[in-house]
């Protein structure tokens, strides 16, 4: 066994076993709640009881005995018995709470403790199997408890009350009653196994399809600008068509369960009517054949229907759901050797701490093996206290290259190197810290939103933090480092100064600011840059404004898989698509901007105001 793997499953460790005995420790739990369920439910036993036996004493004792006055109270008693099953049914629902909502709660938060050690451990699809988990499986689960309990409490009540009656009534009438009931089980059972692979297998595609949409919905530009969308469609349906084959493929079992439930619900009363002379002869009454109809029709073959039908649709479905919560995390996937080195992954090698912070060599990228590479053939270095810019037109890689770099992207081809070393999911907290264009900020004190990355973080390094980054105006406004921070009440300028700020107290040896300052203006996103470049780790910026670029050390010019890289000074001698982008950010002349350029500056300044993007000082004035 590898080091790290989970112990495989014995073979006879079947999905119900597993579930029984995580609902053990679950169940005992809860003894009071339950002995409450079964109190109430003895008014239900009691009601089954009477309605067949008052009708049976009724016929003999009364009306066919020539004593309607006896009759009608019998049936009047067989009647009243129902007052009591609706108290019943009042106290079970009251109870019933006690058992499911602690189920819920306890697979949520098994779910995203799971998500929370998947993420932890560099294995992204454990968050998304939990998202389905959290938001649907737990649903199914719920409601699938909550069904079975009620309707299995019901059918044990109703099934002893109307066994009782009938051996009240005559021991013979059971012969009668038992054998379809216990073939129409058998028949209902052998389904049990095929219809929970087949369940099995149908919440295995809902995973896949949920995962393959959260991939999808984050990679819709790069898809267009990859030229991609006919292949993603085509994932997309045959992902379709799998959950679709499974689901048909559970139906066709459902109809196996029809024939169960003919056999249990109908053949009773038909061969009660059959035997009815060979009963009468051995001592049945006329009354005792009309109660014991009322027990088969009335209590008996309802509840064992209802039973069946619960087991073989939301109950198995419930087995296997919560055997998927009983799953061990899936351990981290390994780490596949780069394509370009031949280097034994286990043990690592040791970090070269002069080597550059960042290398990507002959990297190739590209969303699928018949897409056009968004990457092809990359090679890059990014050394230490290096501040390097990205530019170039929309859709033609940059985020993807960001996503490349920071490891959140695995390449198709060439290899990415931390520190001297391959890149792996393990060591990106301690290397890299990725700052995409949608700042997360939660809820909490502004203090804790800082110290997010680095919580050991001083009042100290935070002031020297605020004043670097230009978050000393947010500062003020909230109050102090111990204001309530509510992500809604902040501008989207002022959510990026937070992650930026964040980002600057973790000081990562490198660090990826994927258009984090599109929300700031020029001046605000100056001092942030510069605040950035002053720290000793590598900068990497996709620019948005040519401005970073010009800041830079060196740029990347990036036009799909064609890729310079140089000084601003070289972009502009040999790079086109630079003296493009260049010639689009002209700098003012002594005069100032141009007419044509104040009236872009003002559809700017529109844009941005409706964007709430923040301003450290007022533009500067057309005149």
């Amino acid at each position: 066994m590898k080091p790290g793997h989970a112990p495989a499953r014995p073979a006879r460790d079947t999905a119900l076993r597993r579930v029984a005995r995580e609902a053990r420790p679950f169940l005992r739990a809860r003894t009071g709640a339950i002995l409450r369920l079964v109190g109430w439910s003895l008014l239900e036993f009691a009601q089954t009881f009477l309605s067949g036996y008052g009708v049976a004493r009724a016929l003999d004792d009364g009306f066919l005995a020539g004593r309607p006055a006896s009759g009608l109270l019998w049936l009047a008693v067989a009647a009243v018995a129902v007052l009591p099953s609706v108290l019943a049914a009042r106290g079970v629902f009251g109870r019933l709470a006690d058992l499911v909502e602690p189920l819920r709660d306890g697979l949520v938060r098994r779910a995203v403790a799971r998500a929370l050690s998947g993420a932890l451990g560099g294995s992204g699809d454990v968050s998304t199997r939990s998202l389905s988990q959290v938001t649907h499986q737990s649903e199914i689960a719920r409601d699938g408890w909550a069904g079975l309990v009620l309707t299995l409490r019901s059918f044990v009540f109703t099934a002893a009350g109307a066994v009782t009656g009938l051996l009240a009534l005559s021991p013979a009438l059971l012969l009668i009653v038992l054998p379809p009931l216990v073939l129409g089980a058998a028949l209902f059972l052998g389904t049990l196994p095929p219809m929970a692979a087949r369940q099995r297998a149908y919440l295995a595609a809902d995973e896949a399809y949920a995962a393959h949409a959260g991939e999808l919905a984050a990679s819709v530009r790069d898809i267009a600008a990859a030229g991609t969308a006919e292949r993603t469609v085509a994932e997309s349906r045959a992902l379709a068509d799998t959950q679709l084959a499974a689901s048909r493929s559970l139906a066709r079992w459902s109809a196996v369960r029809v024939v169960a439930l003919a056999v249990c619900g109908r053949f009773p009363p038909l061969l009660l009517l059959l035997g009815a002379p060979w009963l009468l002869r051995n001592g049945l009454t006329p009354g005792g054949l009309v109660g014991a109809l009322t027990y088969l029709t009335q209590a008996l073959a309802p509840a064992v229907q209802a039973l069946m039908t619960m087991l073989g649709t939301a109950g198995g479905r419930l087995v296997v759901v919560l055997d998927r919560f009983t799953d061990a995390p899936p351990p981290p996937a390994e780490e596949p050797a780069p394509a370009t080195s031949h280097e034994d992954p286990s043990p690592p090698p040791r970090p070269d701490r002069d080597a550059p912070v960042a290398e990507l060599h002959a990297v190739t990228f590209a969303y699928g093996p018949r897409a056009h590479p968004v990457l092809d053939r990359l090679s890059l270095t990014v050394g230490a206290g290096e501040h390097l810019a990205v530019v170039g037109p929309s859709g033609s890689g940059k985020s993807t290259l960001a996503a490349v770099l920071a490891g959140t992207e695995r390449p198709t081809g060439g290899a990415v190197r931390w520190r001297g070393r391959p890149a792996r999911p393990a060591d990106a907290t301690a290397v890299r810290v990725l700052l995409p264009q949608h700042a997360y900020v939660f809820s909490g004190t502004l203090r804790d939103n800082l110290r997010y990355l680095r919580p050991d973080a001083r009042d100290q390094e935070i002031a020297a933090m605020a004043d670097a980054v230009g978050l000393d105006a947010l500062l003020s406004r909230l109050g102090s480092l111990d204001a309530a921070v509510e992500p809604g009440r902040l501008s989207q300028g002022e959510r990026q100064l937070v992650a930026l700020g964040r980002a600057y107290l973790a000081a990562p040896p490198l660090l990826i600011l994927d258009e984090a300052t599109s929300r700031l203006d020029p001046a605000a996103e100056t001092r942030a840059e510069l605040a950035f470049a002053a720290l000793p780790g590598a900068l990497v910026v996709v620019a948005h404004r040519l401005s970073s670029a010009r800041r830079a050390d060196r740029t990347l010019v990036m036009d799909g898989p064609r890729t310079r890289c140089g000084t601003p000074a070289e972009l502009l001698r040999s790079s086109a698509l630079y003296r493009d982008l260049s010639g689009l950010w002209e700098p003012e002349g002594p005069q100032g901007p141009r007419p044509e350029e104040r009236g872009a500056r003002r559809h700017e300044r529109r844009r941005d105001d409706e964007r709430g993007i923040v301003r450290s000082t007022p533009p500067p004035s057309p005149v």
